[in-house]
């Protein structure tokens, strides 16, 4: 056994415990796509391909389901990846004059 004190602890017992550290997975964030009247459906489907790398019918599956639930998940990513990835979906959609309303929630 290890006596080195930053690897345990001594409880008033005399019981020696060794102390363990865990790794706790980083919180996951979805980036959401909102239906509007004005983007279009192929407009949605590129910035799915291009932005979120879905391929052609993951693609047409998730506008599919923006356009008739009002909402649809682009993908799930780490914090800083989907903060990105939702920068980039929005000026994407601005330089082609595309109102594409986002958003990003903590994973349910």
């Amino acid at each position: 056994m290890s006596k080195d004190p930053a690897k345990r602890t001594h409880r008033e017992e005399g019981v020696d415990v060794k102390e363990r550290t865990r790794t706790v997975p980083p919180r996951r964030y979805e980036v959401l796509l909102h239906n509007d009247d004005y983007t279009t459906m192929d407009f949605v489907v590129h910035v799915l391909e291009t932005v979120f790398r879905r391929n052609r019918t993951e693609a047409i599956r998730i506008m599919l389901a923006v356009h008739n639930q009002g909402i649809g998940v682009a993908g799930i990513y780490t914090r800083e990846v989907a903060e990105t990835k939702l920068q980039r979906a929005k000026e994407l959609a601005q330089e082609h004059g595309m109102p594409m309303q986002l958003s990003m929630q903590p994973e349910r």
